[in-house]
């Protein structure tokens, strides 16, 4: 089914009149300019995330700053950056957007966008269900304007929404002062935040528009944000509805005929099972799903010095398709998501690593409120390394990192590495006292005038963890059994270790995680370690936390 097919489908006939000439005219724009756009080649990808105004210096275009950054220290280990929201907002670190189609002026410009898309392929995040309460488009709606009054979903506050889930404690509607008097506004995450209208055909054809300007400004990938929540019907949970599938098959399609080499990344931080619908069939829809169980449960081992758990979910993972692809990450910007393991995980287990994350790494608690009424933890705020570190000496916390690290590069599927986990960068508890927000703990910008040199450092902790992660990613580049469609076997072994075998086109590895704060013995075990080149030839040792890859 080509993509206005599916736009009737969701719209009607008599919108399809209205708007498929435009929505035509506008995809056939955007591929006459890209031509196709370049092929994504690349059989593994290692991806950075991160913050466009990561690092600062003065008074200097931040993007220009990255660039600086990037050549000294990105270049030939990651081959794709993620820059979160680089537009103007008005909240939530970029993700209430006042102008989609601008860059804040403290970033830079277009242009510097075109020149780090020359080194790198380019993630664009697309947040697509909501904008700003003080973007154009809203401010219009308020004022009675007919075009726009349509495009934010206006209620009485009197509907039955007790089934809508929530991931937020505010308010569901928010109470805005209009031309017309008081009304009330849909706004999932905040009162700043005002959903957008999919039922308004207008709407999408802006969100078109603004998809296909980010492929035509450079990005390769668009991430869909929050986009489980996109399209609304009262009576339901207002969640991975049929159209909000709909709408993601559209935006494939279009993007299948403007760049073929893009892909599409949807943001669900859900169950497994309500995660990987995003696939379709495989080819309809999203190319790549976030592994959000991945980052709790890798905790959980350190915590019970287990791995049962992780082996018996990693044994269940398959991809419908060879053109889809996991993306495995641990950290990101936001917290690490506690709904993602509430199917894998007893609730008293959950409990126990949290309490265990606030007393020992100084972890902070996001809540979301239930149905009942009551409120349950939603995500744990606090570093990748900080989590690890606990009360750990430094040896012993890098060793944990390094470890959790090195699951998330051997797993089947694309990585994706935060940059204040490249950085070991710790829990940023001043910045929270700042902004009063709990995601700020994993937030912190870094000044050029000081980074340089404690990455530097010989013995600097920073320092280390960088060369380190860059080491390891550099071996995993460099071995096709790595490759993100490379066979996956999950081993059984003891409780202790994560054990699978990763086999590509040419070579096969043994990977061994020891979750456990004791040396752990593997008999009859022949090949060279990957990263100390020793052969290997009967017994093999991995220390306490430590983890082993083992070309067979």
């Amino acid at each position: 089914m080509r993509w206005e097919r599916r736009f009737v489908e969701v719209y009607g006939e008599d919108a399809a009149r209205e708007w498929l000439p435009r929505l035509r005219e506008r995809v056939q724009a955007a591929a006459a300019l890209l031509q196709g756009g370049p092929a994504d080649t690349e059989n593994q990808h290692v991806i950075l995330i991160t913050y466009p105004d990561q690092f600062y210096d003065g008074e200097e275009k931040k993007l220009r700053v990255f660039e600086r950054f990037a050549e000294k220290y990105l270049e030939g280990v990651f081959d794709t950056v993620h820059f979160l929201p680089f537009c103007p907002y008005s909240s939530d670190d970029g993700f209430s957007v006042t102008d989609y189609l601008k860059i804040r002026e403290d970033l830079g410009d277009w242009e510097d966008l075109k020149r780090i898309a020359g080194h790198f392929t380019l993630m664009y995040d697309f947040v697509c269900n909501h904008v700003s309460a003080e973007s154009d488009w809203f401010r219009k709606c308020l004022s009675g304007e007919p075009a726009y009054e349509n495009y934010f979903m206006e209620m009485t506050g009197r509907e039955e929404l007790s089934k809508v889930i929530r991931p937020r404690t505010t308010p569901l509607l928010t109470r805005f002062h209009t031309a017309k008097g008081e009304r009330y506004y849909w706004t999932t995450f905040s009162a700043d935040q005002v959903d957008l209208n999919y039922h308004n055909p207008q709407v999408f054809w802006e969100a078109a528009n603004v998809f296909l300007s980010y492929l035509e400004r450079g990005g390769r990938w668009i991430r869909m944000d929050a986009v489980g929540f996109l399209w609304k019907e009262q009576g339901s949970a207002c969640m991975h509805l049929k159209n909000t599938h709909n709408l993601v098959k559209l935006f494939r399609g279009m993007m299948e005929e403007v760049c073929p080499g893009g892909r599409i990344v949807t943001e669900t931080n859900v169950s497994h099972r309500e995660n990987v619908s995003y696939f379709g069939n495989g080819t309809d829809e999203s190319h790549m799903v976030y592994q959000f169980p991945l980052p709790m449960l890798v905790l959980y081992s350190f915590f019970r010095q287990n791995a049962v758990v992780l082996s018996q979910w990693a044994t269940g993972l398959s991809l419908p398709s060879g053109k889809t692809s996991f993306l495995n990450f641990l950290a990101s910007h936001d917290g690490i998501g506690v709904n993602p393991v509430r199917s894998l995980l007893p609730e008293e287990e959950i409990d126990a690593l949290i309490r265990n994350l606030k007393e020992k790494a100084g972890a902070l608690v996001s809540y979301k409120e239930n149905e009942d009424g009551t409120e349950s933890p939603y995500e744990i705020n606090v570093t990748y390394f900080s989590a690890l570190q606990e009360k750990y000496d430094f040896e012993t916390a890098k060793r944990r990192f390094l470890n959790a690290h090195g699951v998330l590069l051997g797993m089947q599927g694309d990585a994706a590495v935060y940059v204040n986990s490249y950085l070991g960068m710790e829990n940023d508890r001043e910045g929270v006292c700042r902004t009063g927000v709990k995601r700020s703990i994993n937030r912190e910008k870094s000044s050029w005038a000081v980074l340089p040199e404690e990455l530097e450092r010989e013995n600097g902790r920073q320092a280390q963890i960088r060369r380190e992660l860059e080491f390891l990613i550099r071996v995993r580049k460099g071995c096709d059994a790595f490759d993100a469609h490379a066979e996956q076997r999950i081993l059984k072994e003891q409780e202790e270790l994560f054990a699978y075998m990763r086999i590509g086109r040419t070579r096969k590895v043994l990977c061994l995680h020891n979750f456990s704060e004791r040396r752990m013995e593997r008999e009859d075990t022949a090949g060279v370690d990957l990263f100390t080149g020793e052969k290997v030839d009967g017994r093999l040792l991995i220390e306490p936390f430590g983890f082993r890859w083992i070309e067979v």
